[in-house]
């Protein structure tokens, strides 16, 4: 498949899976591989200042080419003005919570890959409520923005669509 894109955003909620579509992505297209989740944790959960988060991201947007996982809802314009391509990950509520789990099971005691070092895997009731929330509050949002840009976007509802097109790029 002929995919010329080099700037990609990828969103969703959270457990849709973002950071291992980046990953996967990225090894298959030979892209870098940013996770917003990265640039905004400090160690044991501490989060940076705004000031601090928007000043590295925009080190990441003004490279010639990535993969930006994550929501950040207040940064998504910006990030959608540097984007040339869009993936919005919109799995069901349940998948998403269920997901969340599970990675908390995988990495009990650890960090993920996606996320600073330090930051040791949790869900708390927060992060579960935005989850549970995220298709009436953030959704909309979102999806209003991708539609009113000019960046060309697909939405995936469900992890076998997804792999079908991940899969129907050829290896590197």
């Amino acid at each position: 498949m002929e995919f010329n894109y080099k700037r990609i955003l990828i969103i969703g909620c959270g457990g849709a899976g973002k950071s291992t579509l980046a990953r996967q992505l990225g090894k298959k297209l030979n892209l870098p591989v940013v996770h917003l989740d990265k640039i905004w944790w400090l160690p044991n959960w501490q989060n940076r200042t705004k000031e601090e988060f928007d000043i590295l991201l925009k080190e990441e947007l003004t490279k010639p080419c990535w993969i930006i996982d994550g929501n950040y809802q207040r940064t998504f314009e910006q990030r959608l003005s540097f984007a040339d391509f869009c993936i919005f990950l919109d799995y069901s509520t349940s998948l998403c919570i269920k997901s969340v789990h599970d990675r908390v099971k995988q990495f009990s005691g650890k960090s993920r890959p996606d996320m600073t070092e330090g930051c040791l895997e949790m869900v708390d009731s927060e992060f579960e409520e935005w989850i549970y929330n995220f298709q009436s509050d953030v959704k909309p949002k979102m999806m209003s923005v991708l539609q009113n840009s000019e960046v060309p976007f697909i939405v995936f509802n469900d992890r076998e669509s997804t792999e079908s097109w991940l899969n129907s790029f050829n290896n590197n």
